[in-house]
Formats: structure tokens, C-alpha cells, sequence
């Protein structure tokens, strides 16, 4: 039952399923202490390692990071690809991905960081703006999925979380990831909205 339920996902919503699965590949090679992890983080000094703008967002530390981005990731990750496409979704992930890696370097001065979550945020405001122009179901979220998320963005945001938690928070990703998806889901919202007419 769930392994049928999970091949109708994967062949509704390929790109979700690709970007959830190479996640788990970037957590085991983390959790396993892989050499490979180190020349996918990110850095200033790419020498031609151009990915390494991107792969910071396939890097979790931990089972419970891992598994809060990539819920969210197919929540909303789904949406966009039902909607939009595998190609507009990827497209989405890979540039504010590189968007978000790049503002949490500003942010916090290190290359020490990883995670989907300045995506997921990319996603949510993609989704929240667009649905202002878009009146579709799929681009309607309800007030508490966006109410917990802002809330978890501001909470993060005071330190609280990694005093309480004793891990590090990827306030500038989260942070840029929304500011970026935003402003796209207004271009792609005005867009659309121009078509409809």
C-alpha cells in the first residue's frame, strides 16, 4: 500500500522525489563523515566549483532536519510542479537555492551550513504571492501553514531556537530564501495574471 501510494507520488511529482532522494544521499554523507561532504559545501573560492553555490542545500545534520525540509519540500514542492512543471520547479529550487547558500554566507561569515530550508521558505513565498494573482486551489495556502512558518522564521531569528535547541539555524538562507521567492512569485504572479486577461 504505501510503497504503490509512494510510486504514484514519484511519478506525479519527479522532481520532488529526485530532490528528496539526493537530500538523503547529501544526510548519509554528513551523518557518515563522507570526505565528499566538505567539496559540497559552499565557498567563496570556487576555482571553477561552480556547484558548490547549490549542493549546501542537499547537506542535513541530522534525521529531524532532514525530515522537516523535505516534508515541507513535498508540500510545497508539489504545488509549484503540478502547477508549473518539473522543469519550473527545479529551475526554482536550483536558483534560489544558490539565492538563499549565498545570503547565509553574508549572513554568518561561514561555509559551515547546509540544508533545503532557504528553498523551502524560496517555495512558500513563491506560492503565498503568486496565489494573491493566481487564484488557483493548489496556490492557496492556509493561514496556519504560513502563520507557523513565519513565526518559526522570527523565532529563529532571536536566537532562541539555538540556545534551546544547541544547533545552528540558517537565519540568513530562511531568510533570503523567502525575500527571493517572494519577489519571483510576484514576476510569475504578474505574468500569469496578465495572461488571464
Amino acid at each position: 500500500m504505501l510503497s504503490s501510494k509512494w510510486r504514484a507520488n514519484a511519478k506525479n511529482n519527479p522532481s520532488v522525489t529526485l530532490l528528496v532522494l539526493v537530500s538523503v544521499l547529501g544526510a548519509a554523507l554528513v551523518s557518515f563523515a563522507f570526505p565528499i561532504a566538505r567539496e559540497l559545501m559552499f565557498t567563496t573560492n570556487d576555482q571553477g566549483q561552480y556547484w558548490r553555490l547549490v549542493t549546501p542545500i542537499f547537506l542535513h545534520f541530522g534525521l529531524v532536519h532532514l525530515a522537516f525540509n523535505c516534508l515541507w519540500l513535498a508540500i510545497l514542492g508539489a504545488r509549484i510542479e503540478q502547477l508549473s512543471g518539473s522543469l519550473h520547479l527545479m529551475a526554482l529550487v536550483l536558483f534560489t537555492g544558490a539565492f538563499s547558500n549565498m545570503v547565509q554566507y553574508g549572513w554568518s561569515g561561514t561555509v559551515n551550513f547546509g540544508g533545503m530550508s532557504g528553498v523551502v521558505y524560496a517555495l512558500l513565498g513563491y506560492i503565498w504571492i503568486k496565489g494573491k494573482f493566481v487564484p488557483l486551489a493548489m496556490l492557496q495556502l492556509p493561514q496556519g501553514i504560513l502563520g507557523f512558518m513565519l513565526a518559526w522564521l522570527l523565532i529563529g531569528m532571536t536566537g532562541f531556537l539555538e540556545m534551546a535547541l544547541g544547533v545552528g539555524i540558517a537565519n540568513g538562507a530562511h531568510f533570503g530564501g523567502l525575500v527571493i521567492g517572494m519577489l519571483l512569485g510576484l514576476v510569475f504572479g504578474l505574468a500569469s495574471s496578465a495572461k488571464r486577461r
